[in-house]
């Protein structure tokens, strides 16, 4: 007797599991399944950051254009081959010129520009600056509605700011990306052994297509120009370098009107940074000194033959220099017309000489 009412209990507790799991299946499946367009849940207004940032883009997109570029390069067994190249830029002035990096239009044989309103104007570059990596174009067809970037300045950025990057990164346009200023006075290799100065470091979100677009502030402002990241794959890792603002400002009108910027100099070539080490002297070692240039009206001597009767340049306008980088920096400084104060190493004794300072491009 007890048996059967053992097992009457354990049917009916079976019976009670399987109609809670059927019955749980069928409400999820059939009374809980949202087969049909549901309802739009309804949210507040957007936060004063994201309105910011918004308007922000809504004001300055229009200022950013895409830049495209094609190249006859030499290839191997099969003559001239054309390549495409892309980048960013953005409006300067409504006469139609646009700013951009060097190395976006460097050896290209045809410039053409995508306005933000999808037009495609073919340009010319009148003017660059490798030493800063910037290029200004000319747009072939002049446009009333052309919208000019609003100007900021660098010299008073402060790590931590808000930043903003607008560009085409892989060809897809008007793209936004978002950062802080991480570091400022970073120095940054153009090649030829000189540096750009004071270059913003940033963690918004740079990659390659992004070069030549505006770095700006909260305010909508250009503070720099992007133009090259620091990366092992060749993709954005987080650290991403702009042109600041007061150099593009410098650079740009000189470009406009005569095509070109000074490259400041003496007159040397110079040797190897290493070359100063047997001689136990920091500085910049002279290997040449071109006849006729304002080092050679000064006395400079070159190294000959490796020995030690040259000159090393140790201080220029009293800041030290160990590179080539270093002195041209002090060079760009002083400016072309005047004349810089270098302390100079020869033969164990160091004097101080004034040298004119000459353009050199």
């Amino acid at each position: 007797m007890g048996g059967q009412r053992f097992w009457r209990y354990m049917l009916i507790w079976a019976l009670l599991v399987a109609t809670i799991w059927f019955g749980d299946r069928f409400v999820r499946g059939v009374l809980l399944t949202a087969n049909e367009p549901r309802a739009v849940t309804a949210r507040g207004s957007l936060s004063e950051v994201e309105r910011s940032t918004i308007s922000l883009f809504d004001t300055t997109a229009p200022s950013v254009v895409y830049i495209f570029t094609d190249r006859a390069e030499a290839a191997d067994g099969i003559g001239i081959r054309e390549t495409h190249g892309a980048g960013s830029g953005f409006i300067w002035d409504a006469a139609g010129h646009v700013v951009t990096n060097h190395h976006v239009v460097e050896g290209a044989t045809r410039v053409a520009v995508r306005l933000d309103s999808g037009e495609a104007i073919p340009a010319r570059v009148i003017g660059v600056a490798p030493n800063s990596d910037l290029a200004v174009l000319k747009l072939n067809e002049n446009r009333a509605s052309l919208q000019p970037i609003p100007l900021g300045a660098s010299a008073d950025l402060r790590i931590g700011q808000s930043v903003f990057a607008i560009g085409n990164p892989f060809g897809l346009t008007r793209s936004l990306s978002t950062g802080v200023i991480s570091a400022l006075e970073r120095r940054l290799p153009v090649g030829g052994g000189r540096e750009i100065v004071g270059v913003i470091q940033t963690d918004a979100a740079i990659n390659p297509g992004n070069s030549g677009g505006p770095l700006l502030d909260s305010a909508g402002r250009l503070i720099g120009v992007n133009t090259a990241i620091l990366s092992g794959s060749g993709s954005f890792a987080g650290i991403g370098f702009a042109v600041p603002a007061d150099t593009v400002n410098r650079i740009v009108p000189a470009l406009i009107r005569q095509g070109r910027v000074p490259t400041p100099g003496i007159g040397i070539r110079v040797a190897p940074e290493q070359a100063g080490a047997p001689v136990g002297v920091a500085g910049v070692v002279i290997a040449e000194v071109l006849p006729g240039s304002a080092a050679a009206r000064a006395g400079l001597r070159g190294f000959d033959e490796g020995r030690s009767n040259g000159d090393v340049i140790t201080h220029a306008a009293g800041q030290p220099v160990a590179t080539l980088a270093d002195l041209a920096i002090q060079l760009e400084q002083t400016g072309v017309g005047h004349s810089v104060t270098l302390t100079v190493w020869r033969a164990g004794r160091s004097f101080k000489v004034d040298v004119a300072v000459i353009d050199i491009s």
